[in-house]
């Protein structure tokens, strides 16, 4: 199903656009990274992370936040987000989450992932939405 070892880890970065900000995201009324944004980034470094060393059919959901945004951060700066695992409990992933913008750590905190089949989950999704 996988081969992930603690300490494995993995950096997202994206230039801060407007898009990104609190104001367009409807997180707040203020031209700077938003975090949903800040999170999400912080998100896909974890889903990387566990995607270079998941066998084929399989993925991961996200399943639990807990994050601080420490700082802000201007439109046109980069911010690298990275996820280091740090405990792996049957299909339970748990990772150290950091984020940067090119001044300072801008959040950090711990994101919870499960490894699902991409196929079942789905299945499951579909008979949902069915009802």
């Amino acid at each position: 199903m996988h081969h992930l070892e603690v300490k494995d880890q993995y950096t997202s970065e994206l230039i801060v656009e407007h898009t990104h900000t609190a104001a367009a995201f409807g997180s707040g009324d203020i031209l700077v990274f938003s975090t949903p944004m800040m999170i999400g980034l912080m998100e896909n470094a974890a889903l990387k992370c566990a995607e270079l060393k998941l066998d084929e059919g399989f993925s991961t959901v996200g399943t639990m936040v807990n994050i601080k945004h420490m700082a802000a951060t201007p439109v046109g700066q980069c911010v690298k987000a990275t996820a280091v695992l740090i405990e792996i409990s049957d299909k339970k992933l748990v990772f150290e989450v950091s984020a940067y913008d090119e001044v300072e750590k801008i959040g950090e905190g711990t994101h919870e992932r499960f490894i699902i089949q991409k196929e079942k989950f789905l299945a499951r999704v579909q008979a949902k939405g069915s009802r």
